[in-house]
């Protein structure tokens, strides 16, 4: 079976793959599929390290929804909503991934399934019908499912009083929020603080608006290159960063959110990115996550793309001394655009003069001072050049991780000054396309003919369907050449 054939059936489906995954506690499928076991009621990781149940005893879900909806509830030993997400909701473009998306970045919470199926283009019945076929779930037990990590996130990672926890994982009532974390995890708000207390001090736990978290990839990862690609394009105080003699060991950047604004502070561990974090509001905790993570691309699955990479002669070499290449995302669709119709120098000027200034941090997350102009403010006092754009962007392209790529492309290619390249350029960042190749891209071409591979469009063109689905992958290997 082909990589793409099983991204489109979904990884869950292949009982007797997902069985020898969990009988060899195999972590590379951590996120990708759900067990559950009949005789426990409860559902896990592939890896959680509990004696492997009878074949018999198990069923495959997509998501922990699926298996909540199902009368499951989560496994406190593996704690299986702690790992890093599906990739195949990059992979797909398809609705039930996008959605998925938007409702990581907590547009349920925000907007109710209504405007969540309005950004999708679709009826809530329409929408209902599709999630529930393809992942166990509707909108509704999906965003609940997303509610419960996030507020075992803050139980856990915070000090905040157990009411406002609540709120700020997006729960309408305290009774809700209770009934919620028993049933999923089968233990009270109360307990899971208790026993968080009991793992460390509670003088560790930050306060207020502040936390400090750990993102999980899959390995390997190469975090120096990552980091290098975004400090090579950083906007100072939008973006700041720190270097040692082997590169860059720590980058942050502002962040504009549905409730206000936030810091984050990213530093690269041997199996975590430490993720410091700082918001305005706390409700916007799960979708400043969901946007450090597609930053990072660290829901990508390393070993698929280098099993297809890694098949090229030319691609070989790179792929075995760069293991875990990824193709860095982006935090604000809007911002991106803006920023790949100007030089570094002019970003630079334009977040200067328009940007937000945001008061002042701690000294851990000193240099990140400003927001990056929104597409209005640019249109209304930017530059006369990427005025147009800007308003268009304001006014009637929608860039966000729940459109459809062939539709956002068509919009993006009618905006002044946007050719292919820049839009295909937006979509591997914005949407976490994989299967992009810029064969247009100067850089890129450069690279290939360095290896060997090319040095036109059209050969760089016809070599590249054998790196699908993950052009855009090969994309990294040919710029770093």
């Amino acid at each position: 079976m082909t990589e793409q054939t099983l991204a489109e059936r979904g990884v869950w489906r292949d009982t007797e793959r997902c069985y020898r995954a969990v009988a060899a506690r195999d972590s590379r499928f951590d996120g990708q599929f759900i067990m559950a076991v009949r005789t426990t009621g409860i559902y896990c990781r592939p890896s959680c390290p509990a004696s492997t149940p009878k074949p018999q005893n198990v069923r495959f879900y997509p998501t922990s929804a699926a298996a909540q909806a199902n009368g499951f509830r989560a496994c406190r030993r593996c704690l299986p909503d702690a790992v890093p997400g599906s990739p195949d909701w990059d992979i797909r473009a398809d609705l039930a991934a996008r959605a998925m998306r938007l409702i990581s970045d907590g547009t349920v919470e925000r907007d109710g399934v209504p405007g969540l199926a309005r950004r999708l283009g679709y009826s809530e019945r329409q929408l209902g019908r599709v999630l529930t076929a393809e992942l166990g779930a509707g909108p509704l037990a999906l965003a609940r499912a997303h509610r419960a990590h996030s507020a075992r996130l803050l139980i856990e990672m915070s000090g905040l009083p157990l009411t406002d926890v609540a709120f700020a994982a997006g729960f309408s009532s305290v009774r809700q929020f209770n009934e919620t974390i028993r049933e999923v995890f089968a233990t009270t708000p109360s307990q899971l603080r208790a026993a968080s207390l009991r793992r460390r001090k509670a003088e560790e736990l930050p306060t207020g608006t502040r936390l400090s978290l750990r993102l999980p990839f899959r390995k390997p990862f190469d975090a120096a290159g990552t980091l290098d690609f975004l400090a090579d394009r950083a906007v100072p105080g939008v973006e700041h960063l720190t270097r040692d003699e082997a590169g860059v060991t720590g980058y942050g950047r502002t962040l504009r959110l549905a409730h206000g604004s936030g810091v984050v502070w990213l530093t690269a561990k041997d199996d975590h990115v430490l993720c410091d974090l700082r918001l305005s509001d706390l409700r916007d905790l799960s979708s400043a996550v969901a946007r450090v993570r597609r930053l990072l691309d660290l829901d990508a699955d390393p070993e698929a793309v280098a099993r297809v990479l890694g098949a090229d002669p030319a691609l070989a070499p790179l792929v075995e001394a760069i293991p875990g290449i990824r193709v860095p995302g982006a935090v604000d669709g809007d911002e991106l655009v803006l920023r790949a119709l100007l030089s570094p120098a002019e970003a630079a000027s334009l977040a200067d003069a328009l940007g937000e200034r945001l008061p002042s941090c701690d000294e851990s997350l000193a240099g990140l001072t400003t927001l990056f102009p929104t597409a209005a403010q640019v249109a209304e006092h930017g530059p006369e050049r990427v005025a147009a754009a800007a308003r268009a962007l304001a006014e009637d392209v929608s860039v966000h991780v729940g459109r459809d790529p062939a539709e956002l492309r068509a919009e993006l290619l009618e905006i002044p000054g946007i050719g292919p390249r820049t839009a295909d350029y937006v979509l591997m960042r914005v949407l976490g396309a994989p299967d992009i190749l810029l064969t247009g891209d100067p850089a890129l071409r450069r690279g290939a003919a360095a290896l060997g591979i090319a040095d036109d469009e059209k050969t760089l063109a016809e070599r590249g369907r054998a790196w699908q689905p993950w052009s855009s992958y090969a994309g990294m290997y040919l710029w770093r050449a």
